[in-house]
């Protein structure tokens, strides 16, 4: 593997998930396989290298620089995990370094700890995390002699592998002086100090495999036996060396293109908040607004290159057409005054008729209708003036939920009740005789449904039931009065409340308490902006037609999220086949 070839693999997958760490991951793989460089028949034999180490753990022993290691072998027989060359060999892991283990003094006495550089090195896991060098000096605190002497953390020598055995398993790094470490490591002493750059290499790419053997579920930690019995492929000292710089060239050359395509993503990122700002931000100048828009719906989509990446272009669309600025104007539309006036009089006479009472009204009204300016023709209306709006209150129904029966009436919970629609998922019943007892909060036709407690407050659907269902006691409903039925659309509304505008008008009427709510007044003062009707009906179809476009865009980003990520998958399969190496290198 090498400069050209990476970069061949990388302009194939570049834009795939995660395709960066996975690169890193694919060039430790080749490293440690004996496929990211050529073996030298001139290189000392891995046998003869292994000899050496034996003579030097013997000598170290001897002359009390170490302790003689236990043998952690128990008899298990060494299973190589896939092919290497014929130059190197499997062995054990303890066989290349001694496996040492850590130790904290008593945090109760100070004396046990010094300042970072006045006192022994000691690291902890939390020390390596964020770490990006491989070589490291000390952590956060030191250790004092009675520290290191009151404790089971040995003083190791430089060029050690640090290796976190737990809180999280898998950190690696090379100590660049003498150390210590808390009982969070299993560290290795490489018996020929050479070794410990190529050793610190394999432990990167078996930390996965190790951490997946280590015992726990909340809290896992590998033992030593587990670290010393690490199957190692060990390389010629040599081929060592040309495989930690080969690995080092192409890590470098990963970070910049990484760099690269971050910065990529930052000014797609910085262009995208920036349209929508042009278009969201309450100074916005109206007579530029027009110009915005259409900038914005023309280039969103090309800046759009992550699935993600859809979701402020929906909500663009949808701050679009509350304000009016979707669909043109047609000053021959009736204006919604003249609409609103007629369903005012409409309340009226069920009023008098006593078909409806008359509500309270609101104390404190929360309005934006003097900062906000209306296209020609559109109005502000309260939920009060255009809905009919109630709940289930004092009923314990949850006691006649049963197994679904034909003839049983579904209950909507807050559970099924999300942005714009009803999941109908999981549904309770009662029985028709307990609905029957339930007028006021049956369902027979098209309502805005709210959940106004608990989970998913202020999220608002359209529900339009094909026969009678009922609510449960956290969810209102908003019904157009009766004869006012072809005078609003209930699908504008909807698109009113889940429009990033109008939900921020719903949780303005919020009341903040150990458990958030709405109450029904509360519902009622929410203000809605209400356009003419033929416009109201020309935005839903526009809205529907930019969702429909940002369904298939995200669909297709989401197809070539999957296609990179198969392509990636198959290109490092194939790399890593048995062979692979020898091929490149022919």
């Amino acid at each position: 593997m090498n400069a050209d070839r990476l970069l061949a693999l990388y302009e194939k997958v570049a834009e795939a998930p995660d395709a960066v760490p996975r690169l890193y991951r694919f060039v430790l793989d080749l490293a440690v396989r004996g496929k990211l460089e050529p073996q030298d028949a001139g290189d000392e034999p891995a046998s003869d290298l292994l000899q050496r180490i034996a003579a030097e753990k013997a000598r170290l022993v001897k002359a009390g620089e170490i302790r003689k290691p236990r043998d952690l072998a128990n008899g298990d027989e060494l299973v190589p995990p896939f092919d290497i060359p014929a130059t190197w060999r499997w062995c054990r892991l303890d066989t290349v370094g001694a496996i040492i283990g850590g130790g904290t003094p008593s945090a109760g006495d100070p004396d046990n700890f010094a300042e970072p550089g006045e006192g022994i090195p000691w690291l902890t896991p939390a020390d390596l995390g964020g770490y990006r060098e491989l070589s490291i000096e000390r952590g956060a605190r030191d250790l004092t002699e009675k520290g290191l002497a009151s404790s089971s953390a040995t003083m190791m020598p430089a060029e050690t592998v640090l290796f976190t055995s737990r809180a999280p398993i898998g950190y690696v790094a090379i100590a660049a002086n003498p150390i210590s470490t808390n009982q969070g490591f299993k560290s290795i002493v490489p018996y020929v100090a050479d070794c410990s750059r190529f050793i610190a290499l394999a432990m990167q790419t078996f930390a996965p495999e190790i951490d997946a053997k280590a015992p726990g579920t909340t809290f896992k930690e590998v033992s030593g036996k587990i670290v010393a019995g690490v199957p190692f492929p060990l390389p010629p000292l040599a081929e060592q060396r040309r495989i930690v710089g080969k690995v080092e060239e192409l890590m470098a050359l990963l970070d910049r293109l990484e760099a690269a395509r971050t910065a990529r993503e930052s000014t797609r990122d910085r262009l995208t908040a920036a349209s929508l700002a042009r278009l969201t931000a309450p100074d916005t100048d109206p007579t530029e607004f027009p110009v915005n828009a259409r900038f914005a719906l023309a280039t969103l989509p090309a800046l759009t290159t992550r699935p993600d990446q859809i979701k402020p272009l929906r909500q663009t669309i949808l701050n679009l057409a509350v304000r009016g600025e979707l669909v043109e104007q047609d000053p021959t539309d009736e204006p919604a005054d003249v609409t609103l006036a007629s369903i005012s009089r409409n309340k009226e006479t069920l009023i008098k008729a006593k078909k409806l009472k008359k509500s309270k009204a609101i104390s404190n009204p929360i309005s934006l209708r003097e900062e906000v300016e209306l296209p020609a023709g559109w109005a502000w209306a309260s939920c009060d003036e255009i809905f009919f709006i109630t709940k289930l209150a004092g009923f314990e129904y949850t006691k006649y939920f049963d197994l679904k029966d034909q003839g049983e009436v579904p209950v909507i919970r807050a559970q099924n009740v999300r942005p714009w629609l009803v999941e109908a998922r999981n549904l309770k019943f009662i029985p028709e005789k307990v609905s029957s007892e339930l007028e006021r909060s049956a369902i027979t036709k098209p309502s805005l449904l709210v959940t106004f407690i608990g989970a998913g407050i202020g999220d608002v659907a359209l529900f339009e039931p094909d026969r009678r269902w009922h609510l449960a006691p956290n969810v209102a409903k908003a019904e157009l009065f009766e004869g006012c039925e072809n005078k609003l659309s209930m699908r504008y509304l909807v698109l009113f409340f889940n429009s990033p505008f109008g939900r921020a008008e719903v949780f303005k009427h919020v009341k903040v308490a150990a458990q958030p709510s709405l109450s029904m007044g509360t519902i009622r003062d929410i203000d809605v902006i209400i356009p003419p009707l033929a416009e109201q009906h020309r935005i839903v179809a526009k809205v529907d037609a930019l969702m429909a476009l940002c369904d298939r865009l995200e669909a297709a980003l989401t197809t070539s999220d999957t296609t990179r990520a198969r392509l990636l998958e198959a290109l490092l399969h194939e790399a890593l086949e048995p062979g692979a190496g020898d091929r490149e290198a022919a």
